[in-house]
């Protein structure tokens, strides 16, 4: 079967302030570069970019600072070649 869509990036919301200093993309393979953008949650649109960072072993991305989350805010992750 083939999806009729499939987001290329990955969302990240919180219920919950937090300090994120990494992260999992799962099926993204090690050595992919990400770019880390801010995510308004209400509107559900993309916001500036916060970081970049390297996919690491098993798909996770440790960040160069950790990201502060507040509550209900998010970020998204876009892989190198994922386009908008």
């Amino acid at each position: 079967m083939i999806p009729l869509h499939r987001d290329r990036h990955f969302t990240f919301r919180f219920g919950e302030s937090r300090i994120v200093p990494r992260f999992h993309l799962e099926g993204v393979a090690a050595g992919v570069r990400v770019s880390v953008f801010g995510y308004d949650a209400t509107t559900e649109t993309r916001l500036g970019l916060l970081t970049t960072a390297t996919v690491g072993a098993g798909g996770w991305v440790d960040l160069p600072s950790p990201l502060v989350v507040r509550a209900g805010e998010g970020f998204v992750a876009v892989p190198e070649g994922a386009g908008p």
